[in-house]
């Protein structure tokens, strides 16, 4: 009796040990590491050695990131392989195609705007709302806002390594030169529209030296334009949700860049080029290099772009800084990124599920974002100091205005792209563009190309991801 008393006690020790052990190796940072949600939930399955198959796209220093990330996943899990397949170009089409062969990988880099969706709808992927409910590191609270993408509230597609957004980007001796105050980098400073036009117009500036605020001002014959405007959705989609607008209405069942919010904020941009003549229009853009050239050689002063511009800048030569864009009605930027797919074919999804936590671990993809390309996933590397001065401080690639302009914003005024949320976009764009480059040449107004494509427009509408 006493020798079962006594091993029951043996016994019990020992699995306190255990738990103890097990306890300590799950939590985040203990072994040595940083507090970010990067831990495992769990061992990835059983113990035989499998492989895991990946495709993406992207450049050499994107794959390099990749590998990277893949490197440490293999390390954790030694049974496991990946087959990591770079597909350099015509990435949908050759991915439909091994689709269509039943040659499919277990997770794939996914573009919103194209394949994911058409994919989603077919059923060819895992919801991941199932890993994202009992995962103890990582879960729709741990990430970034907008990054998750969904077929429908509740089925989760795909999630996105690296979050981007938009920002004011500037020539800080061009400012300095004018005697003019640079953009403001906070929110609560932020230019009203009408206060940013009247600053593009004094750096507008034709060959004779004149600028765009002096009657005599040539706008056939500019020298430097106040700022540059892409006319793609991704940067104009900026403005319209600054104003109110959207692309289909609240309810999902009507055509909306035709009513007054969004037509609102397309004419100001098109009158940017037409009436203030502060922005290149896309005929005089074929002229203009990408922004870091554009403004280090001062053919613009101002630059509207993604935050993925400071990779350029911080290889450019000037003194370059970032400001929070223009605000119409409320500060908003549109948040874009690639996302991480898993197929349900996979035989194994916890263990593609640990590799997808891998890779959007920020520590797996350290270079890129210090080098100013992309942006961490994990919200806490935006809100904990330390994690935070890993990717902002003493970098090239994160001047002054960094944190307020481009942290900040995308951390409290995101708006999910388009393509995350509308049905049938590309469909619906494919209408709406060749109208768009009327307004930008400045044949017709907004309102009147809106107007004269809503009716085929509408035919395409199908509803928003993002209600039932």
């Amino acid at each position: 009796m006493k020798r079962q008393k006594k091993s029951v006690l043996v016994l019990a020790a020992l699995i306190l040990m255990f738990v103890t052990v097990m306890t300590a190796c799950g939590k985040p940072g203990a072994d040595g590491g940083s507090s970010s949600p990067s831990g495992s939930s769990g061992e990835a399955g059983s113990k035989e050695s499998i492989t895991l198959r990946m495709t993406v796209w992207g450049s050499p220093e994107e794959v390099a990131a990749y590998k990277f990330g893949i490197k440490r996943f293999e390390e954790k899990f030694p049974n496991i392989k990946v087959d990591l397949q770079h597909i350099a170009a015509d990435y949908d089409t050759k991915l439909t195609t091994m689709v269509a062969g039943n040659d499919v990988p277990d997770i794939a880099m996914m573009e919103s705007a194209s394949i994911a969706f058409p994919l989603a709808e077919q059923g060819k992927f895992y919801n991941l709302q199932e890993f994202l409910d009992k995962d103890e590191f990582i879960n729709v609270d741990s990430l970034v806002p907008n990054i998750i993408y969904s077929l429908e509230p509740g089925n989760v597609i795909g999630i996105g390594p690296g979050p981007e957004s938009f920002g004011l980007f500037y020539n800080e001796d061009i400012f300095k030169d004018a005697g003019i105050d640079p953009p403001p980098s906070k929110l609560s400073e932020a230019w009203t529209w009408d206060e940013f036009i009247e600053v593009a117009k004094k750096l507008t500036v034709d060959s004779k030296g004149r600028t765009a605020d002096d009657p005599d001002f040539d706008p056939k014959n500019i020298k430097q334009y106040g700022v540059s405007v892409s006319t793609w959705w991704g940067v104009y989609s900026n403005f319209i949700y600054s104003n109110g607008g959207d692309f289909v209405s609240e309810d999902g069942k009507s055509f909306a860049l035709n009513q007054p919010a969004a037509v609102e904020a397309l004419q100001k941009i098109s009158d940017m080029m037409n009436v203030h003549h502060v922005s290149p229009s896309p005929v005089q853009a074929k002229n203009i290099p990408a922004t870091n050239v554009a403004l280090q050689t001062k053919k613009v002063a101002m630059a509207i772009d993604g935050q993925w511009a400071t990779a350029g800048l911080a290889q450019s030569n000037f003194n370059f800084n970032v400001g929070v864009m223009p605000v119409l009605k409320e500060p908003v930027t549109t948040v874009v990124c690639g996302m991480f797919s898993m197929f349900k074919s996979t035989k194994h999804p916890e263990e593609a599920w640990e590799l997808m936590k891998a890779l959007i671990d920020p520590e797996a993809s350290i270079e890129m974002i210090t080098s100013g390309t992309w942006m961490p996933s994990y919200k806490n590397w935006y809100t904990e100091p330390d994690l935070l001065a890993k990717w902002t401080e003493n970098l090239d690639a994160r001047p002054s205005g960094y944190n307020d302009a481009i942290v900040e914003v995308i951390l409290t005024k995101g708006h999910q792209t388009p393509t995350g949320y509308v049905k049938n976009f590309n469909k619906i764009m494919d209408i709406v563009n060749p109208a768009l480059d009327k307004v930008w040449l400045g044949q017709q107004t907004a309102q009147e190309a809106m107007d004269s494509i809503a009716a085929k427009a509408q035919e395409q509408v199908q509803g928003r991801r993002d209600i039932k």
